[in-house]
């Protein structure tokens, strides 16, 4: 997989798409390249599985992890507290990891006079075939454009994360290409890539291979 990140990599898209997931590893990915990373946590909506969860396996890889205040705590709150611009000024890429749906995008639409007119930046919106209110094309875009319009930020590609948990299989994968040209199709923009682990990309165009770090608790072993 040879797409080459922005400066500004906005990850976005309908609640347990995975996206904070994809977050992680885009992370990790450009870390590796010996690149000075910050992760944004801007999921004030949802205190389940975000990116805030992962400052250790961060901080192991240099990469320097910014969050709400309140974050992983018991008053976990909406609470915007940093400087986002200095943020951008200080590292080689951010990573921002937005909360699922319109309401968790409006944080994104908090930073609009940081954040407008960029030409470093891409929102990149994450699709699951498999998940409730996302499973049909018309379906993902229409939510698209709530979050856009609550994010003040156009979409800049889609991302392809269709699964089903730990039953994912190749199969499952492949299953979800067409419906993924389909949503880049009807939203007037480009597939960048599909990820899953790497057992389950085999004949899969632009594949991302990711390890799986976000986990239900009912998937924790």
């Amino acid at each position: 997989m040879d797409f080459e990140f922005p400066k500004i990599t906005v990850i976005t898209g309908h609640y347990g798409c995975g996206k904070t997931n994809v977050s992680v590893n885009i992370a990790l990915l450009l870390a590796k390249k010996e690149k000075r990373v910050t992760v944004v946590d801007l999921d004030i909506v949802n205190p389940y599985f975000r990116t805030a969860d992962f400052g250790g396996l961060f901080a192991d890889n240099g990469i320097k992890l910014v969050t709400p205040m309140y974050a992983n705590s018991n008053l976990d709150i909406p609470a915007l507290s940093f400087d986002l611009a200095g943020v951008i000024n200080e590292a080689e890429y951010v990573v921002i990891d937005v909360g699922g749906d319109p309401e968790g995008a409006a944080a994104l639409g908090r930073y609009s006079d940081v954040l407008s007119g960029r030409n470093d930046l891409g929102l990149y919106y994450v699709v699951n075939k498999y998940r409730y209110l996302t499973s049909t094309p018309e379906e993902a875009v229409e939510l698209l454009r709530e979050i856009e319009t609550a994010g003040t930020i156009s979409c800049s590609g889609i991302i392809n994360n269709s699964n089903l948990g730990k039953l994912t299989d190749a199969e499952t994968v492949a299953k979800s290409a067409d419906y993924a040209k389909a949503v880049a199709k009807a939203a007037g923009t480009s597939l960048l890539f599909t990820c899953s682990e790497e057992k389950n990309l085999g004949g899969i165009e632009n594949a991302f291979p990711v390890k799986i770090y976000v986990k239900p608790i009912w998937d924790i072993e």
